[in-house]
């Protein structure tokens, strides 16, 4: 390991340059420019929020349903942004433009940190920027991938101030940025503080300070951004904030995450990329022609101990330390750099070999959007069939294996609220960590999160209801309409007193027809523990 690199004179290489830089930004935004919707799974989710945020006022009936507040919470990023850009723009060609930017200035952080750390980016950088499109953008943790990208800019302009020595001006400017990225979404708040810190300590110890001074000297330097913490902590102890902390240490879990960072829709294409970085990191640590900087595996360090630390869930909510596990790998990757003594022939190829991987990852993810968007438009086209104000029940088909390619399907039913002002069952129940709380009492049981997914048989440790309950238990007198997306097969008798108005596949759209009685549902399909299963899963939807 070896501390900062000399800044150079020599003329820039193609990969140095700043239009390289623009151009990798824009290279990392095109599999987002055709589908109108990013397939992204929560983010249709989170597209019925910005609905109902923006058009209560014009669509009253939706208080009905919904009950929306604005709180100061750690989770406020595109939510404020809809605010200034949906009345320009319309809410989902605002939503692209902002999903849109997400991965460009995530590429632009990391090349901007290297730079910052190695004096210019090194050929070996080019090897992270397949991050941008890693498993927890994919989810649609789309608040979250936000103020990551912000906090890896933040921290490059953390690392520059100190190297103009401007350290005054860092600890006033901060305080602003680090409030901001904490309204974004905390995490990106908290990675930006465990970035700074490391990043500071290296410099004190490079200053001359020993390790315990340089420790409490960075902690010092590190000031400027705790203000965020007395907001959160007020968030977390305001009334009605509800969700609990738990699953830590989970190894098994933890070595999955690592194996799904690339994790889209070819299983084989994605652990490929996985393993050829790992193998790139690895290799520069037994290279004599690769140095490691110091300060960015110090940095790598830190955030493989957030991510052992943390637990899957935080205050309920899930997948906590999965959203880490892509930047834990993009760290080392950055920290690499090639010698002085290699030869130019040496370094070009490598900035080839890392730009073409890079390119590769962006074409298969092109083509898996182009995919999963043809699919939302066959299905979204039963909305047009679908009245403006409807009482909606969707029930999305899921299977009880964890398949690699999910189907993206899961928060579609939002678009009825987001296109056609409907209710839509698949809003999160999660009071403290969203504004938007579902209050329709009639709809009870299915009126949330995750009553909108069935499968064709009872999952373990999962609460979705098989088709065949769903259909046979939803209170007809609180739904107009229900629609099915990919369900599984299922006994047609069970779509009595439903009149259909639209299919395509297996998915359709009917009106419910209370004059007509309900099917019965067979308690002996369910086998001998049916009806306390019954009782268990109404409780835990209610």
């Amino acid at each position: 390991m070896i501390g900062p690199a000399p800044r150079q004179e020599a003329p820039l290489h193609w990969w140095q340059t700043r239009w390289f830089v623009a151009v990798m930004a824009l290279v990392a935004a095109i599999p987002l420019l055709k589908p109108d919707i990013a397939p992204l799974v929560d983010l249709p989710g989170h597209m019925g929020r910005f609905r109902v945020q923006q058009s209560l006022a014009d669509a009253p009936w939706l208080a009905q349903w919904y009950r929306f507040e604005w709180q100061l919470i750690g989770n406020l990023g595109i939510d404020l942004l809809m605010v200034a850009l949906e009345p320009l723009l319309g809410l989902e060609r605002a939503v692209k433009l902002v999903v849109l930017t997400i991965p460009a200035l995530t590429a632009i952080g990391l090349l901007w940190i290297a730079r910052e750390v190695h004096g210019r980016i090194p050929a070996t950088a080019l090897f992270a920027l397949p991050i941008v499109y890693s498993f927890p953008f994919h989810f649609g943790f789309v608040n979250f991938a936000l103020s990551m990208a912000l906090a890896l800019n933040a921290y490059a302009l953390w690392l520059r101030l100190a190297r103009l020595g401007h350290v005054r001006l860092r600890a006033v400017i901060f305080v602003p940025i680090g409030m901001l990225i904490w309204l974004c979404h905390t995490f990106g708040w908290g990675t930006l503080g465990v970035l700074a810190f490391s990043g500071e300590w290296i410099r004190q110890r490079d200053c001359g300070h020993g390790w315990v001074a340089a420790w409490f000297r960075a902690a010092f330097h590190c000031l400027s951004l705790v203000p965020p913490a007395i907001l959160m902590l007020l968030w977390r102890t305001g009334d009605g904030v509800t969700g609990t902390t738990f699953d830590w240490f989970n190894w098994r879990v933890k070595l999955r995450w690592v194996l799904m960072v690339f994790r889209d829709r070819w299983q084989w294409f994605d652990i490929a990329t996985l393993a050829a970085l790992l193998l790139v990191f690895l290799r520069g640590l037994r290279d004599p022609a690769i140095q490691v900087s110091r300060n960015l595996l110090i940095s790598a360090l830190f955030l493989l101990a957030v991510y052992l630390l943390l637990p899957r869930v935080v205050f309920g909510s899930a997948y906590a330390d999965m959203r880490l596990a892509p930047f834990m790998l993009a760290f080392p990757l950055i920290a690499l750099r090639p010698r002085p003594g290699m030869s130019m022939r040496g370094t070009a190829t490598l900035a080839a070999i890392g730009l073409a991987l890079f390119v590769a990852r962006i074409g298969a993810t092109t083509i898996s959007f182009d995919r999963f968007d043809r699919e939302y438009d066959r299905q979204l086209a039963a909305l047009e069939k679908l009245p403006v104000g409807a009482r909606l029940l969707t029930l999305v088909g899921e299977t009880c294996h964890d398949e690699w390619a999910m189907s993206r399907l899961e928060h579609l039913p939002a678009m009825a609220l987001t296109r056609k002002l409907a209710f839509s069952n698949d809003q999160w129940s999660m009071a403290g960590a969203q504004m938007l709380t579902v209050t329709y009492r009639a709809g009870r049981g299915f009126n949330h999160d995750p009553s909108q997914i069935v499968t064709d048989r009872r999952c373990p440790r999962e609460w979705w209801r098989p088709v065949a309950i769903s259909l046979a238990t939803f209170p007809r007198n609180a739904f107009d309409y229900v629609w099915l997306v990919q369900p599984p097969e299922y006994d047609r008798r069970l779509e009595q007193g439903l009149i259909p108005i639209w299919r395509s596949g297996t998915s359709a759209l009917f009106r419910v027809d209370r004059s007509g009685e309900p099917p019965a549902l067979l308690m002996r399909d369910l086998g001998p523990a049916g009806p306390d299963y019954l009782r268990r899963i109404n409780r835990r939807l209610s």
